[in-house]
C-alpha cells in the first residue's frame, strides 16, 4: 500500500510539473509580446554585416555559416537561425507574413504590429515539450528558429529584423 502511494504521488508531482512546463510559454506570453513590441518600436541597432543585397545587425555571439541569395544561416552556439528576405517587399509589406502563417493551421502566438509605416510580427508554435518554432519579422525579412527560450531568441531575432536595410 505505501509502495502505490509513493508510486500515485509520484504520478501526481510529474504531472505538476509536467502542466508547469506547458504552461510556461502561455504564461509568458504577454510579456514577450510586450518586449518584442518594444524592440520593433525601437531604434534599430546599427548594422555590422553585409551581403549584396542587405545591411544588418549581428549580435556579437552569432556567427554567419552560410549566405545564399534571400537566405542567411547564422550560428549562436548550437541553435541555427535562417534570416529569409525578399528585397522587393518594403517594410509595410504583408506578403512573407502572410504565406508564414499558412504554414500552419493554429500558432500558439500569432502577434502582428504596425507602427511608423512597418509591419512586423512573431508567431510561435509548439513543436514538442520545451521545445518551439519562433518566427519573427518586419515586412520582407523573417528570421526563424527553433528554440526552448522564446523570450530571448524573440527579441534578439526581432532586433536582427529591425536593423536590415535594403541596399
Amino acid at each position: 500500500m505505501i509502495e502505490f502511494r509513493r508510486a500515485f504521488g509520484l504520478v501526481i508531482v510529474g504531472l505538476f510539473l509536467l502542466s508547469g512546463c506547458s504552461a510556461q510559454f502561455s504564461e509568458q506570453k504577454a510579456e514577450i509580446k510586450k518586449d518584442v513590441l518594444t524592440t520593433f518600436e525601437a531604434q534599430p541597432e546599427k548594422t555590422n554585416h553585409s551581403t549584396k543585397d542587405i545591411d544588418f545587425y549581428l549580435p556579437s555571439n552569432f556567427k554567419v555559416e552560410e549566405e545564399k541569395p534571400n537566405n542567411i544561416l547564422f550560428k549562436n552556439g548550437s541553435k541555427t537561425y535562417i534570416l529569409f528576405y525578399n528585397q522587393h517587399e518594403k517594410d509595410d509589406s504583408k506578403v512573407v507574413y502572410d504565406s508564414t502563417a499558412k504554414q500552419q493551421k493554429e500558432w500558439d502566438a500569432n502577434e502582428t504590429f504596425s507602427e511608423n509605416g512597418k509591419f512586423g510580427y512573431m508567431m510561435v508554435k509548439q513543436l514538442k515539450e520545451n521545445q518551439y518554432q519562433v518566427i519573427v519579422g518586419i515586412g520582407g525579412v523573417k528570421l526563424t528558429t527553433e528554440t526552448e527560450n522564446v523570450k530571448e531568441d524573440a527579441e534578439t531575432m526581432m532586433s536582427i529584423a529591425n536593423s536590415v536595410n535594403v541596399k
